[in-house]
């Protein structure tokens, strides 16, 4: 049994003197290798704060778990939504159905309730229920931490009468993107590898300099040409052939989260109400360089550079095409296509 079953910122600021050629030959980092599984920690801002320390503590319940994979099947998940419903009656942000709560479920904040909807209950029990699996598939040849994520997806016995990962595409898929996207909640142990797509992105950026900001805009013919902030980052990688989610909050799961002095141009730097929220981001742009991005700011602006380096800056994306790819779909209502009933968060388009 699975947890889950069907599954305006800145000030104005002018056109800056800006060298394209210089600002993406500034210099590249060689990317640094995964922590390995259990001793990853989770990097800053990629996990609400009511949130980190339950996962960081109860990450680390097994050698096959890690923070950041937890987190990763968290926001796979619901987005981190408590609240959340599936219409496969999965429940809270864990996406427990009602039979595997009944015999995994566990009382993790010592209260003497087991609460499927409580963050407190539910995550413990999303990690004891991920080493659980990891223990019953512990005998199986090859990487154990992907057999752990197949029985999540598959079930125990499919792994184990397989030999490893089944050759099922649904289950090779969720193990693959549950890896892919632990990237982007793990805290780089060095320099974050740099985008080789960048320069492209940064080219259909430049093009779109003085275009008129539309709320919801996506380029469209019917619209104008017109975009909004994360319409116009969506567009840019599009054009080297990465496809990033619709809003800005999801976009900022597409890849590894550079420090501030280590921006590269083509990184996505991204803003939020609460910085200690990542839920609450609500505006993307394009960096080039020299503390400034590209951006579509806001209604009755262009698209423009401005400075980035603002209060409400969370942080930054070095967008990949395997992070993009890992990030889960939304539906139109803006709920998460995995069985999620409520939304993960506000739609974060500015």
């Amino acid at each position: 049994m699975v947890l889950r079953r069907s599954l305006a910122v800145a000030g104005a600021a002018g056109v800056v003197g800006l060298s394209f050629v210089g600002l993406v030959a500034v210099g590249t980092y060689a990317a640094s290798g995964p922590a390995p599984a259990g001793t990853a920690a989770l990097a800053p801002g990629t996990v609400p704060a009511a949130y980190q320390g339950l996962i960081q503590k109860w990450g680390t319940l097994c050698p096959e778990l890690s923070p950041p994979l937890l987190a990763a099947q968290l926001y796979q998940e619901s987005g981190f939504d408590p609240t959340a419903v599936s219409p496969a009656k999965a429940y809270g942000i864990a996406q427990f159905i009602p039979a595997t709560w009944a015999s995994h479920g566990v009382d993790g904040n010592g209260d003497g309730n087991r609460d499927i909807w409580d963050p407190a209950d539910a995550i413990p029990s999303a990690a004891s229920y991920d080493c659980a699996l990891a223990r019953d598939t512990r005998g199986v040849p090859g990487d154990r931490v992907a057999n752990m994520l197949a029985a999540y997806n598959a079930g125990p016995y499919a792994v184990i009468s397989n030999g490893g990962v089944p050759p099922y595409a649904e289950t090779q898929g969720y193990v693959r993107r549950i890896r892919s996207l632990a990237a982007s909640f793990t805290a780089a142990a060095g320099p974050v590898g740099y985008s080789a797509q960048a320069a492209g992105a940064i080219y259909f950026a430049q093009g779109k300099l003085g275009t008129p900001y539309l709320w919801g805009g996506e380029g469209l013919p019917s619209q104008g040409g017109r975009f909004d902030c994360s319409g116009l980052t969506q567009a840019a990688y599009a054009t080297v052939g990465i496809r990033l989610p619709r809003v800005a909050n999801d976009q900022w799961y597409a890849g590894g989260h550079p420090a501030r002095d280590q921006l590269r141009p083509g990184d996505l730097v991204f803003f939020a109400h609460d910085l200690n929220d990542p839920r609450t981001i609500h505006h993307v742009g394009i960096y080039v360089g020299g503390g400034y991005m590209i951006n579509a700011p806001h209604t009755g602006a262009v698209i423009r550079y401005d400075r980035i380096d603002t209060p409400d800056y969370i942080g930054a994306t070095r967008v990949t095409s395997g992070g993009a790819a890992a990030l889960p779909a939304r539906g139109r209502d803006g709920t998460i296509a995995n069985g999620s009933g409520a939304p993960a968060g506000p739609p974060a388009s500015s």
